[in-house]
């Protein structure tokens, strides 16, 4: 039952990830939450956002943003990185990742997801059968729902302990 919330891998942080393996592996779209996976809550893309677009474009990789937040946030943080982008994504909904794989030209088979909650982000890749990728939150500032969500996401992963890789 609690098979749809474990990630197909989690990772320190998004920075960790070696994305040339994943290209070499067939992979070719990365979906991105945003906000506590590639900056803290609110950011604006800051340096190392920007230089990781700029890396995953010379890898290959197309590249779309899902966020849950509204255009104006999605879009003041994405001036600088030029990616594909969906606000008001209703993850854990189908459609927002479907509609980034579309944008993006690819399917479930050689796309990934990147992002820090399980019950939105990782459990709607699930969902779509998308390679999820877990990150742990860049900030520890959050609404106070995510903070509520985040006890439980504690119970989920230790529960799942023994059957996620972990790679760091």
């Amino acid at each position: 039952m609690l098979k749809m919330f474990y990630p197909s891998v989690y990772y320190a942080s998004t920075y960790d990830i070696d994305f040339q393996e994943y290209y070499d592996k067939g992979f070719r779209g990365i979906i991105f939450d945003v906000d506590n996976t590639l900056v803290p809550h609110d950011a604006d893309a800051d340096e190392r956002a920007k230089k990781l677009f700029r890396d995953l474009r010379a890898i290959g990789f197309d590249t779309c943003l899902t966020s849950n937040n509204k255009e104006e946030r999605v879009k003041r943080f994405n001036q600088d990185i030029h990616s594909h982008y969906i606000y008001k994504a209703n993850k854990p909904a189908k459609s927002g990742y479907q509609k980034a794989m579309e944008k993006m030209g690819t399917d479930k088979t050689n796309t990934l997801f990147v992002g820090d909650q399980l019950f939105t982000d990782i459990y709607g890749a699930n969902r779509v059968g998308i390679y999820s990728i877990l990150v742990g939150s860049l900030h520890p500032k959050e609404e106070i729902q995510i903070v509520l969500k985040r006890y439980l996401e504690k119970v989920v992963l230790y529960l799942g302990r023994n059957k996620i890789n972990k790679k760091f």
